[in-house]
């Protein structure tokens, strides 16, 4: 009974802590964002490829990591919980963050070389609307998938770990 309670707490805390670095990555990438976005209303000319690239990088990274990691290891947690109901919604909602996925993609091709850069300047401001737009559905999405995954299984903050020393 220790083993197994040792076993959950090592697996879904892991889950937890993944969750929490790409969070962070979210963070990172939207102080990117918005330093981009800020270089873009000061003079749209003075932007550099080097500042698109680092902040498509961030957003391709934490879109990867959302789609390879954390969303399948939250439907791993809610098939060990054997919630049918919760994978059911993380299907519909998984489906519906494709939209700002193709969003992601997209842009990231649109900004890939320093011609296709130089190119679509002019319309990055429009750009980092569209991707403000989506990027805020997405994130809305991610944390309802969160909440219905992995906060649904896991213990209420502060409330005390069982040790399985107790007999249910």
């Amino acid at each position: 009974m220790l083993e197994d309670c040792k076993t959950a707490m090592e697996r879904w805390g892991g889950v937890h802590r993944l969750i929490d670095r790409w969070l962070e990555e979210r963070r990172v990438m939207l102080d990117s964002f918005v330093a981009l976005r800020k270089d873009c209303d000061d003079s749209l000319e003075s932007v550099e490829k080097a500042q698109i690239d680092g902040f498509s990088e961030l957003l391709m990274d934490y879109i990867s990591a959302g789609h390879f990691e954390i969303y399948p290891q939250l439907r791993e947690e809610a098939k060990a919980f054997h919630d049918d109901e919760a994978l059911t919604i993380a299907d519909q909602l998984l489906e519906r963050l494709e939209m700002s996925t193709e969003l992601v993609l997209s842009f990231d091709n649109d900004y890939a070389s320093p011609s296709r850069c130089e190119f679509y300047l002019n319309r990055l401001p429009a750009w980092l609307d569209r991707l403000a737009r989506g990027l805020e559905t997405r994130f809305d999405l991610e944390d309802q998938l969160i909440g219905r995954l992995h906060a649904a299984h896991s213990p209420p903050p502060g409330a005390r770990q069982s040790s399985g020393l107790t007999s249910h």
